[in-house]
């Protein structure tokens, strides 16, 4: 399973405290994790964070390599 965040644009980070506040979109696999997030963007959120429950942790500027990487 895979936790996407997801905030107001112009959002850069979130704090742990932060992130137990936060609602998540929640998927099984990565393509859908990545998905949903060049969705998110193209709507104007910031996509903060995708967590995996394999130890995969991608922070706002991987999301942003990854969505240009595969043009997505």
């Amino acid at each position: 399973m895979y936790k996407i965040y997801t905030a107001p644009e112009g959002v850069e980070s979130i704090s742990p405290m932060e992130k137990q506040n936060m609602l998540f979109k929640g998927v099984d696999t990565m393509d859908e994790a990545i998905g949903w997030a060049s969705h998110m963007s193209r709507t104007g959120h910031s996509v903060l964070l995708i967590e995996g429950d394999d130890g995969t942790k991608l922070d706002k500027s991987e999301i942003a390599d990854a969505l240009r990487r595969y043009k997505i």
